[in-house]
C-alpha cells in the first residue's frame, strides 16, 4: 500500500512538470560553428534525456559482451557446487540408511563436484566403513587429522574404530586428544571417563568426572556417587602402595560425599580402627546405620570392636539395633551376636521378629543353625532348611547394566565392566536347580528319617565370589558361579 502511494506521488510530480513545460515551453537558441538551432526548452530536455539513455544502454551492452565468458564460468561453477552439495546430502542419507553402494557413489560425485576434501572426507570415510573397508576409512580419518578444521572429526572416527576393535590403549589416547580439541563436549568426557575407569586410572578419572560435572555431562547426584566410588578405589590403591595416610584421607572424602553408602562407611571405620580410633569408627558405622541398615555395616561394626567378649558384642549390637528398631537387618545382626554369646532365647526372639518382617532364605538358615546349636535338633533344622529352599532370596549387589550378582560391592562389574553400577536390591533373575541337603546323619537313638526327594527350588543367579580381605579392585574380572551350600545341621 505504501509503495503504491509513493508511485502515485511520483507520477503526479512528473505529470505536473510536463503540464508546466507545455504551458511554458520557453525558447532556446543554439549558435555553434555557423549553425543556429531554435527550439523550445521542453524539446531540448527531452533530447538530452534520450541521448543519456542511449549512451547508458550502449555502455551496459559493452560490459555484458566483455564479461560474458566470466559470467558463464561463474554460473557453471555455481551449478557444479549445487550438484556437489546435493550429492553430499544424498550421501549422508545413504549412510544413515545403510546403503553402502549409494554412499560410495555419492561420495565420489561430491568429491568430483566440490573439490573440497574437508567436506567430502567424512562421507568417504563413512562410505568405506559401510563397505567394510576399515583400512580405507582409517586412511581418511588420518588425513582429516592433518587439517585443523577436521581434526576433531578424524579423532572421533579413529576413536570409534579403536573401541569397536577392543584396542582400549589407543582409544584412551584418542579420547584424551579429543578432550584437548573439544574439552566441553559431553560425549568426549563420558567416553574418556569410561575408558579411564576400565584402565583403573582412578586419579585421572576423578579429574575427568569433575570436568564433566562442570559441563553438565554427569548429573550432580550420579557424579557425587561416582566420585565416592573413585575415592574408595583410590583408598585401596594407596593402601596397596603403603600410603596409609592417603588411604585414610580418600576414605574420609568418600564417606563425606556419601555418608550412608555402606562400602564407604565400612571402609572408613576399618581404617580408623586400625589407627586405634575405635570409638570414632563406631560413630561412623552408627551414623550410616541410622540412615541405611546394611549387613556390611554390621560386619564392620563387629570387626572394629576392640573387645572380643561375646556378651560385650551383644550390648553393642543392642545399641545399634535400637537406632532403627523395626528393621530386619538390626534383628538379624543382633541375633547373630546373641548366637555367638550362646544367648539362645534372645537370638530366637530377634529371628522371630525378622521372620515376621520378611521370611527370607537367610533368616530360615539362621533358625536352622539355632535349632542345631541349642538342642542338636537335626529334624527341626531340616524343617527350617526346607522352608529356606522355597523362601524368597535376600538382597544382594546387582549390576544394573547386565544383572550380574556379587556378594560384595565393587566399583567395576566383573562381567560387563560398567563402573559404579552395583545396586543393593532383591535379584530379579532366577533359575531352577536341585538343591541337596547336607546334614549330618541322624543319631543312633533316633529313627532314620524317611528318604526325601531332591527339592527343586528357585534360587537367584549366583553372585561373584570376592575374598573378604581383598579390596574391590577394578582389575578383578570374571564371574564365579557356585551353588550355595545350606548351613550344616
Amino acid at each position: 500500500m505504501t509503495r503504491a502511494i509513493w508511485f502515485l506521488i511520483k507520477l503526479a510530480i512528473v505529470v505536473a512538470i510536463a503540464i508546466y513545460l507545455v504551458e511554458n515551453p520557453g525558447a532556446v537558441t543554439i549558435d555553434w560553428q555557423g549553425y543556429v538551432i531554435n527550439t523550445s526548452f521542453a524539446m531540448l530536455l527531452l533530447v538530452t534525456v534520450a541521448v543519456i539513455a542511449i549512451v547508458a544502454l550502449a555502455y551496459r551492452l559493452w560490459r555484458g559482451i566483455r564479461g560474458a565468458p566470466g559470467a558463464f564460468g561463474r554460473r557453471s561453477r555455481t551449478r557444479k557446487r549445487e550438484r556437489g552439495y546435493r550429492a553430499l546430502t544424498r550421501g549422508m542419507v545413504a549412510v544413515a540408511a545403510g546403503d553402502a553402494a549409494g554412499a560410495r557413489r555419492y561420495a565420489r560425485e561430491a568429491d568430483t563436484m566440490l573439490r573440497d576434501p574437508p567436506l567430502t572426507m567424512l562421507l568417504s570415510a563413512q562410505a568405506a566403513q559401510l563397505n567394510g573397508d576399515e583400512k580405507a576409512a582409517e586412511r581418511y580419518f588420518q588425513t582429516m587429522l592433518e587439517r585443523p578444521e577436521t581434526a576433531f572429526l578424524g579423532v572421533r572416527g579413529l576413536l570409534t574404530q579403536a573401541i569397536r576393535d577392543g584396542n582400549r590403549t589407543e582409544a584412551l589416547q584418542l579420547a584424551r586428544r579429543a578432550k584437548s580439541l573439544q574439552p566441553q563436549t559431553p560425549w568426549v568426557l563420558t567416553t574418556l571417563f569410561d575408558l579411564e575407569t576400565r584402565a583403573a586410572q582412578w586419579g585421572r578419572a576423578e579429574q575427568t568426572l569433575l570436568d564433566g560435572m562442570k559441563s553438565g555431562a554427569f548429573p550432580a547426584e550420579a557424579g557425587r556417587h561416582h566420585r565416592a566410588a573413585l575415592l574408595l578405589e583410590r583408598s585401596y590403591e594407596a593402601e596397596l602402595e603403603g600410603h596409609h595416610d592417603d588411604a585414610l584421607r580418600h576414605a574420609q572424602a568418600a564417606a563425606k560425599l556419601e555418608p550412608a553408602f555402606p562400602p564407604a562407611a565400612s571402609r572408613l571405620a576399618r581404617l580408623l580402627a586400625r589407627t586405634g580410633k575405635h570409638r570414632k569408627a563406631g560413630k561412623v558405622i552408627e551414623k550410616a546405620w541410622s540412615t541405611r541398615p546394611h549387613p556390611e555395616l554390621a560386619d564392620a561394626y563387629r570387626d572394629i570392636s576392640p573387645d572380643s567378649d561375646p556378651l560385650a558384642q551383644v550390648k553393642r549390637f543392642e545399641r545399634l539395633q535400637s537406632m532403627v528398631p523395626n528393621d530386619l537387618e538390626g534383628h538379624v545382626a543382633l541375633a547373630r551376636a546373641a548366637m555367638s554369646a550362646r544367648l539362645w532365647g534372645e537370638a530366637r526372639n530377634h529371628l522371630s521378629k525378622a521372620l515376621a518382617e520378611r521370611p527370607s532364605d537367610r533368616v530360615y538358615r539362621m533358625l536352622a543353625e539355632l535349632a542345631e546349636a541349642e538342642h542338636g535338633d537335626i529334624a527341626a533344622a531340616r524343617d527350617w532348611l526346607a522352608k529356606a529352599a522355597n523362601a524368597e532370596p535376600d538382597p544382594i549387589w546387582v549390576c544394573r547394566e547386565c544383572g550380574t550378582l556379587s556378594k560384595s560391592w565393587r566399583s567395576l562389574c566383573g562381567q560387563c565392566g560398567a563402573f559404579d553400577s552395583m545396586e543393593w536390591k532383591l535379584p530379579s533373575v532366577a533359575i531352577q536347580i536341585a538343591e541337596p541337603h547336607r546334614l549330618p546323619p541322624a543319631k543312633p537313638s533316633e529313627p532314620p528319617a524317611p528318604p526325601q526327594p531332591a527339592t527343586t527350588t528357585t534360587v537367584v543367579q549366583q553372585p561373584e565370589e570376592t575374598p573378604a580381605a581383598s579390596p574391590p579392585q577394578g582389575a578383578q574380572q570374571g564371574t564365579t558361579a557356585q551353588q550355595p551350600q545350606p548351613a550344616a545341621g
